[in-house]
C-alpha cells in the first residue's frame, strides 16, 4: 500500500487526480463547518456539547461530519443521498420501468441516476423542514435531556432562507461526490462518506478517554486492532463462481471459448445494512416524542439507547437479517443468470437458466451467513465493551470502523487498478 501511494506521485495524471479530491474533500469540510445565516452561534456551541451521544441527531450528526449539530451549509450531508440511492435500488426490483433502466446498461443508469438525484433534492427538502422545525423546538427529545432553540427569530422567510440554504448544501454535496467520481480518485460518494465519519474519530476517541479512563481506552483501541484486521481480510473475501463462454465461428474467424468468474464478496451488501438497521432503530426515538404514552417514552428512553443491552441485542440481529435482505438488491441471481445466458457463456456443470440461478441463490445463501455475521460482531463488540463499562461518549464506533476501512480499501484497489494500466506492475509488486 505504501509503495502504491509513493507510486501516485510519479504520474502526473493520477497525482492530479488525488489532489483534485483532496481539494473537493476540503471545500465539502469547510462547507461543513459554515453555519446557516440566521441561527445562533451560542446555542450552536451550546448544542454540540450535549448532543454528540444522542440517538438519531447522532446518527445523522456522524455522516454530516459534525454539521448537523452546527446547523451548517452542509449540514445535511449525504444522507439524503444514500437514502434516495438504497429507495431506488430497492424500486428497481419492483417498478418494472425501473427495472427496464437497469437492464439497459449506461443509458438505463443515466435514467436511474437522474432519478436519484430529484429524489435527493426532494429528501433533503423534507429533512431541511423538518429539521429546522425540530431545532427551533429544542429538538422534541432528540437532544437527550437538552432543550435548545437554536432559530430565536423563527419568521417565515428566515425559515424558508435556512430551508433552501440546507438544500441547496444537499444539493451541492451530491455535485461535489459526482465531481470526485468523474475527475478524482475513487467513488465521490463514498469518500466524503469517510471524510465525515473520520473526521469524529480523533473527537470521539478524546472522549472515550476521559469518560473510561487509560486502562479501558487500552482494551478499546487493542479490540480495535484486532477488529481492522478481520475487517480486511473478510472485506478482501470472495468466492469465484467460474464461468465459460462457448466458441463460435463467424465467417473464418473463431471467437469465445475463454474462461471468467464471477466474484461474489463474503460482505456482498457492504455497510448498508448497518445503516439500514441504524435507522430503523431510530423510528421508536421519533415515535416516542409523538405519541402521547408515558410508557412507552419511558421506555425507549431508557432501554433502547445505544448503549442498553437490549438495543445492542436488536441492532445485531436486525444487521443481520438486513445483510441477507440487501445482498438479493445488489447481486439479483435471475439477473446474473440471465445476463451469463445472453452472453452465451455458463457455469461448468450447471444448465443455464433456472438452475443458474438457484446455483447463484445457493451459494449467496451460503457465503452470507458468515458475511452477515461479521458484519453483525463489528458494530455489537465496540458497543457491548461501552454498554459494559457504562461509556455512552461514541456509541457509533462499530459503523465508523466499517466505512473507514472498507471505503480505503476500495479506493486504494482503483488506485492498484490505475497503477497497473499505465504499466506499473513492477512497482506494485516490488
Amino acid at each position: 500500500m505504501l509503495s502504491s501511494l509513493k507510486n501516485i506521485f510519479k504520474i502526473a495524471d493520477l497525482r492530479n487526480k488525488v489532489l483534485f479530491t483532496l481539494v473537493i474533500i476540503a471545500l465539502y469540510q469547510l462547507g461543513a463547518n459554515i453555519i446557516v445565516p440566521g441561527v445562533s452561534f451560542a446555542k450552536v456551541q451550546q448544542l454540540e456539547a450535549t448532543a454528540n451521544r444522542a440517538g438519531i441527531i447522532g446518527f445523522l450528526n456522524l455522516f454530516s461530519g459534525g454539521g448537523l449539530t452546527r446547523m451548517a451549509v452542509f449540514g445535511l450531508g449525504i444522507m439524503p443521498y444514500i437514502t434516495s440511492s438504497i429507495i431506488i435500488q430497492l424500486l428497481s426490483s419492483v417498478i418494472p420501468k425501473f427495472e427496464q433502466w437497469r437492464d439497459e446498461g449506461a443509458v438505463g443508469n443515466k435514467k436511474l441516476t437522474q432519478a436519484t438525484r430529484y429524489l435527493t433534492v426532494a429528501l433533503a427538502l423534507m429533512q431541511s423542514t423538518g429539521i429546522v422545525y425540530l431545532f427551533h423546538n429544542g429538538g422534541g427529545g432528540l437532544f437527550g435531556n437538552a432543550k435548545i432553540d437554536l432559530i430565536p427569530d423563527f419568521t417565515f422567510l428566515r425559515v424558508a432562507f435556512i430551508i433552501l440554504v440546507l438544500t441547496a448544501g444537499t444539493a451541492m454535496v451530491m455535485w461535489l461526490g459526482e465531481l470526485i467520481t468523474q475527475r478524482g480518485i475513487g467513488n465521490g460518494m463514498s469518500l466524503i462518506i469517510f471524510s465525515s465519519v473520520v473526521a469524529g474519530i480523533v473527537p470521539g476517541g478524546g472522549a472515550v478517554l476521559a469518560e473510561g479512563g487509560n486502562l479501558k481506552f487500552g482494551v478499546i483501541v487493542g479490540v480495535t486492532v484486532v477488529l481492522l484486521v478481520a475487517i480486511v481480510i473478510m472485506e478482501q473475501g470472495q468466492r469465484r463462481i467460474p464461468v465459460t463462454f462457448a466458441s463460435r465461428v463467424v465467417g473464418r474467424k473463431m471467437y469465445g471459448g475463454s474462461s471468467s468468474y464471477i466474484p461474489l464478496k463474503v460482505n456482498q451488501s457492504g455497510v448498508i445494512p448497518v445503516i439500514f438497521a441504524s435507522s430503523l432503530l431510530y423510528i421508536p426515538v421519533l415515535l416516542s416524542n409523538v405519541l402521547p404514552w408515558a410508557a412507552f417514552r419511558t421506555f425507549v428512553n431508557s432501554r433502547l439507547t445505544p448503549t442498553s443491552i437490549l438495543y445492542i441485542a436488536i441492532y445485531g440481529g436486525l444487521v443481520f437479517l438486513f445483510a441477507y435482505f440487501y445482498v438479493y438488491v445488489a447481486f439479483d441471481p435471475h439477473q446474473q443468470s440471465d445476463i451469463i445466458r445472453k452472453q452465451g457463456g455458463f457455469i461448468p456443470g450447471i444448465r443455464p437458466g433456472p438452475s443458474t440461478e438457484r446455483y447463484l441463490a445457493r451459494i449467496l445463501n451460503r457465503i452470507t451467513l458468515p458475511g452477515g455475521g461479521y458484519l453483525a460482531l463489528v458494530v455489537i463488540v465496540p458497543a457491548l465493551l461501552m454498554w459494559l463499562w457504562h461509556i455512552t461518549a461514541y456509541p457509533f464506533y462499530g459503523i465508523t470502523l466499517m466505512i473507514a476501512v472498507g471505503v480505503s480499501l476500495e479506493t486504494m484497489r482503483q488506485i492498484d487498478s490505475q497503477l497497473m494500466m499505465r504499466n506499473y506492475e513492477g512497482f506494485l509488486s516490488s
